[in-house]
């Protein structure tokens, strides 16, 4: 059977029943009129893509419905307004198309079907489904469910997928199931899932409906609250507080204007806002942040270079290059203001006063003091802050700093700088790299402020123990003072000054209930400290002051003298290195710097039968290692010079040994120590007890300098040695020692290992052939 062909778009025809269309497609038109002409019969067949306006035979579906037209009313536009019944489903096996329209040969599928007990179930079921359907959803009548009252069970199935709101792809399967069980089957399952849809969706408005509610109802008591506040003069509400951010604006009269519209805009954000909202916060927290920094608030600074250097020489005892620095700068800045604040970096070991002497230069120099410590700190968000797109976001603690000292000027204390690590939130060290070239942190950026702020007034000194753990670019940036550990004179010195009152008073002690002799306080320094400054020493003398304090308590008599010092403090538990008796033959005493200060150690060589074997013992590093084998080297290459016995690289073995092994030692410096300690074994001639030297040895003998002279030479007159050995190009640095020490000393300065040996071996005692 041959019929005229119309396409649908979005729409199906079931079997029995009736629908109004509109037509205004020519081909659909066409078709319209070839069905009126003859038995008013037409076929409708889906298009699989609704947006097109000419499909062609592969964009319909082959699968559709045989229906009557049953009235036609022509519009004036053009178009046709039809009221079709559907007749049957129908197979389309062939479709004929020209420019006019299209036609199609069909094959009507009757509708077949015995009742049985599992239709009638399934039948049951849609039913039952199908009024929970239009029981929930808001666009069917509540009528609807009255419609569905139908025996036969593909008629009920048809009229049920007819009104539900699903895809076409959906209803078309449906219309291509001939089969009136699985027609059942699936129009359930669509039914069940379109409930579960409906439910959710009412789970959605349900909630959202709440929070409506719970929002209006805030609303309508917050304008209530107003609305009392107004009445009683208590304009505590967000106008208020915008009339209030606006005025702190306005006071601050000379801020640049970037950062004055960045303000004004955030204050028109905020005012925009609901006062209890999430975002409300975060505007509020950032506007107190910036208006409560020192934009252009500058401290007035102390430009009298004789009062700052009584403040200096008042809180710190020695210390002469960094005072000299300091006043140098006021000088400076008080000739001419354009001068840009140094960045000192005070190197020394712990406890020799570097953060104390900060806080005596903001004292001399009138500046704020802030003190950071960046011991451990790992984020580079700790430099440079947060971004405010993170929840709890805060500047960072360069911005904190300046924000607690309370002018653009203050004196930016980085402690522990050579103590920052890198992990994956960052580099601090590289964030600081801005903070602290005055080249760039004239418009140092924040994250979280996103505005440039001037550093360049602030000035920053930063305190570390070594510098080899500082990242050259940042130590690039900073100039470095060392600030060398004292000599014993200088502890007592400051032990008498400040340590000891200071503690007499914390304890609640009168300075007539206790006294400290001079040779008690440099029997604690000699016998209970080891160290380079003086934290050790203060807790030694807070623990003879608790002592004290019990014996005052109690009645008891107080007389702290060396003999009875045992009561006080214990055993000691401090031995310095001591200068051999007599001379030995290989037995040198070297010089070495700890973090505690210097120190003397014994290098010890002897020789034994064998085949030139060089051992090396006492946990020496590479370095150490390393100047031993040189220094051997050495001694091989001018035996004859040196009076060593004929071929013993080829008959001796050599063991040079450095005492407490369980201390790693390393570094250069023990070079000619060893070379001495070995010409020493090989020839038999003793090594003076009473001299000690320190100096790096090369292949051909020279000697070269080596680093922390000031501390060795005193560690040798500690310990009673009157003459020391050192590299000649090291004579600068006698100049810091103290000159009761100099007076004292005999040091011999050198530049070959020939112009060591006759300082230190003494005599012929035995030659080994």
């Amino acid at each position: 059977m041959e019929l005229p062909l119309l396409p649908l778009r979005g729409v199906l025809v079931f079997p029995s029943m009736v629908v109004p269309l509109e037509i205004g497609r020519k081909k659909s038109l066409h078709a319209l009129e070839q069905a009126m002409l003859g038995d008013r019969a037409l076929v409708f067949v889906a298009q699989k893509d609704t947006r097109q306006d000419d499909p062609g035979e592969d964009d319909l579906y082959r699968v559709g419905i045989v229906a009557e037209v049953k009235q036609v009313l022509k519009m004036p536009t053009g178009g046709s307004k039809v009221v079709v019944e559907g007749r049957s489903r129908c197979r389309v096996l062939a479709i004929h198309e020209d420019t006019e329209g299209m036609n199609a040969e069909v094959e009507e599928v009757p509708e077949a079907s015995e009742m049985s007990d599992e239709l009638e179930a399934l039948m049951h079921a849609v039913r039952d489904l199908y009024e929970v359907y239009v029981k929930n959803s808001r666009k069917m009548p509540g009528e609807a469910s009255v419609a569905i009252n139908i025996d036969d069970p593909g008629r009920l199935a048809d009229t049920v997928i007819a009104t539900l709101d699903v895809r076409t792809q959906e209803k078309q399967e449906v219309l291509e199931d001939f089969d009136v069980t699985d027609r059942l089957t699936r129009v359930s399952d669509i039914l069940s899932r379109q409930i579960e849809l409906l439910e959710i969706e009412k789970r959605i408005s349900g909630r959202v409906r709440r929070q409506m509610e719970r929002t209006q109802k805030e609303y309508y008591l917050r304008e209530q609250m107003k609305a009392i506040q107004r009445e009683l003069g208590e304009a505590d509400d967000g106008e208020g507080e915008i009339a209030e951010l606006r005025s702190r604006l306005e006071a601050l009269s000379d801020l640049a204007e970037p950062v004055r519209d960045k303000v004004e805009r955030e204050i028109k954000r905020l005012e925009k806002m609901s006062p209890m909202s999430a975002e409300a916060v975060v505007v509020r927290t950032y506007l107190e942040w910036v208006l409560e920094l020192p934009w252009t608030v500058e401290s007035e600074t102390r430009l009298d270079i004789a009062e700052a250097e009584s403040i200096l020489e008042a809180d710190h005892f020695g210390l002469k290059r960094v005072k000299e620095r300091i006043l140098e700068y006021l000088a400076v800045q008080s000739l001419s203001s354009e001068i840009r604040s140094p960045i000192l970096c005070l190197v020394g070991p712990p406890g020799v006063g570097k953060t104390s002497l900060a806080r005596s230069i903001a004292r001399a120099t009138g500046r704020r003091f802030v003190r950071m410590s960046l011991g451990g700190v790992r984020d580079e968000a700790e430099i440079r802050g947060h971004r405010r797109t993170y929840i709890g976001a805060l500047p960072g603690r360069i911005i904190q700093g300046i924000r607690q000292a309370g002018t653009k000027n203050p004196l930016f204390l980085l402690d522990e700088v050579d103590k920052m690590a890198a992990d994956f939130r960052g580099d601090p060290a590289a964030a600081l790299l801005e903070v602290l070239d005055p080249e760039q942190n004239h418009h140092f950026s924040d994250h979280y402020l996103e505005l440039p702020f001037d550093l360049s007034s602030v000035m920053f000194i930063t305190t570390a123990n070594v510098l080899h753990s500082i990242p050259r670019p940042l130590l690039d940036r900073m100039e470095t003072i060392a600030v060398s550990g004292y000599t014993d004179e200088e502890k007592r010195a400051i032990a008498e000054k400040y340590l000891w009152p200071r503690q007499v008073k914390q304890h609640g002690l009168a300075p007539e209930q206790i006294q400290l002799g001079r040779r008690v306080l440099t029997e604690v320094i000699a016998q209970y400290t080891r160290e380079a400054g003086v934290r050790q020493l203060e807790r030694e003398l807070s623990a003879i002051c608790r002592k004290a304090a019990r014996e005052v308590v109690e009645g008891k008599k107080l007389r702290i003298r060396v003999t009875n010092l045992r009561r006080y403090l214990g055993r000691p538990r401090v031995f310095h290195g001591a200068a051999e008796e007599q001379a030995a033959v290989g037995v040198v005493t070297g010089l070495a710097v700890t973090e505690t200060g210097g120190d003397i150690m014994a290098i010890e060589a002897a020789t034994m039968p064998g085949k030139g074997k060089l051992t090396l013992t006492g946990q020496l590093g590479e370095v150490m290692q390393e100047s031993a084998q040189a220094g051997y080297s050495y001694i091989r290459a001018h035996k004859d010079h040196l009076a060593v016995p004929d071929h013993f690289e080829d008959t001796v073995d050599l063991h040079v040994h450095v005492p407490e092994g369980a201390i790693p030692k390393d570094g250069p410096s023990a070079g000619i120590a060893m070379a001495s300690a070995m010409i020493s074994a090989l020839t038999g001639r003793a090594v003076r007890p009473d001299v000690a030297m320190t100096g790096e040895i090369t292949l051909r003998g020279r000697v070269l300098p080596v680093g922390g002279i000031k501390d060795k030479i005193l560690a040798a007159h500690r310990a009673g040695i009157d003459e020391v050995i050192i590299p000649e190009r090291n004579q600068q640095d006698l100049e810091d020692l103290p000159a009761n020490v100099r007076k004292k000393m005999a040091i011999h300065l050198v530049r070959h290992l020939d112009d060591v040996l006759p300082l230190v071996l003494v005599k012929q005692e035995q030659v080994m052939h």
